[in-house]
């Protein structure tokens, strides 16, 4: 129960840490997309979560999941996606490019790993899933933002459709956990 306690003390100390310390070497990054936009009509759902951690300052590596179902406008054709991988993402410093805002940083993200296409019409693609985008975070406290990130995803590989891709912009958010304050939590008990 004491570490239960303690640990909820270091996530509401981490929620409202240091400005800029969310995203330094040694922290940890956990979120994803929560809903995406294709730029086709219909309704799409989208759940895409993320772990990462901060291999160096401004830059982070991590794994996600995803699942995405979406439907065609004035159509009965549902299609399916998944991916299984890897990220990268990389935030600009302020130096780097002017911020719009005070409380965000510009980011760059690719992704790799593998992942399906499933038409309710019959077309197949399972394979290779590479992407690449940019996007930007604005911090609503010191250790939450909010994302949006415009980006080409596609699938290459098997199945009765050699490959498929397309652009999306998806929102989504990340909590920014520091690795420090939790191993020192730790280490007192």
């Amino acid at each position: 129960m004491k570490k239960l306690f303690l640990g909820a003390v270091v996530f509401a100390a981490g929620l409202f840490g240091t400005a800029n310390a969310q995203i330094q070497e040694g922290n940890w990054m956990v979120g994803g997309q929560v809903a995406n936009m294709r730029f086709t009509n219909g309704v799409n759902l989208n759940l895409t979560p993320q772990v990462g951690y901060f291999v160096k300052d401004n830059w982070a590596v991590g794994a996600q999941v995803g699942l995405d179902v979406a439907s065609a406008g004035g159509s009965s054709k549902t299609t399916t996606s998944w991916t299984l991988g890897g990220f990268t993402r990389y935030y600009f410093g302020s130096n780097e490019i002017e911020s719009l805002l005070k409380n965000g940083r510009f980011f760059a993200e690719g992704t790799v790993g593998f992942g399906g296409i499933n038409n309710s019409a019959g077309s197949t693609t399972n394979g290779v899933n590479l992407g690449v985008g940019a996007g930007y975070s604005y911090f609503i406290t010191k250790n939450v933002s909010l994302d949006a990130l415009l980006k080409f995803d596609t699938v290459t590989g098997g199945g009765n459709t050699a490959g498929n891709g397309d652009l999306r912009l998806n929102v989504g958010f990340q909590i920014f956990l520091p690795t420090s304050k939790v191993k020192a939590a730790l280490k007192d008990q």
